[in-house]
């Protein structure tokens, strides 16, 4: 029985504003407006995000790149982020915006030249040059708590939607000192 209802929960992407909080339940002002209502799994994890600079990626890390293309079809960073090394490389569709792409690879190679930066990802199936213009946001997120999900604060996390509409969140980035996390 457990299996099927497992079986039966799709994922959810959340992102917005907590507007309130008890040991059980949240409330989230989606980014589209709407009021979502969340439980909270027993076993929730909180990462907070920490801003990180261009200067700090290194050759070898891991990380997610959204990004659009440019008229000129070059692909430009709309955010970079540190990922843990069980998410799975490659490439995909991206919801943050429409035409987004999200790239989670090695950093092949960094070039930073007066005023251009780039990346190149490297994916098991094809890499990835990326334009990071200043200003691009750059996170890496740390481990938080339960104290730090507080009201007025942002968040992103992937709830699990029972058949019955309700929403579990089992693991939440919540933004800390005005650093909002990617995605």
């Amino acid at each position: 029985m457990l299996a099927a209802s497992v079986a039966a929960q799709t994922p959810v992407r959340v992102r917005g504003t907590i507007v309130s909080i008890n040991d059980k339940t949240m409330m989230v002002k989606s980014r589209d407006g709407r009021d979502v209502k969340l439980e909270l799994s027993d076993a929730l994890t909180v990462a907070v995000a920490k801003a990180a600079r261009f200067e700090d990626i290194k050759e070898g890390d891991f990380v997610g790149v959204t990004t659009q293309k440019r008229p000129d079809g070059s692909n430009v960073a709309l955010e970079v982020h540190y990922l843990a090394p069980t998410v799975p490389e490659g490439q995909s569709a991206s919801d943050l915006l429409p035409g987004s792409t999200m790239t989670n690879a090695n950093v092949a190679s960094k070039v930073t030249a007066t005023g251009a930066r780039e990346l190149t990802l490297q994916f098991k199936n094809g890499s990835h040059q990326v334009a990071v213009p200043d200003g691009t946001p750059i996170v890496r997120t740390v481990p938080g708590t339960r104290t730090d999900l507080v009201p007025g604060e942002y968040v992103f996390l992937a709830a699990q939607a029972a058949p019955d509409g309700a929403l579990t969140a089992t693991r939440v980035q919540v933004s800390k000192d005005g650093v909002r996390p990617p995605q």
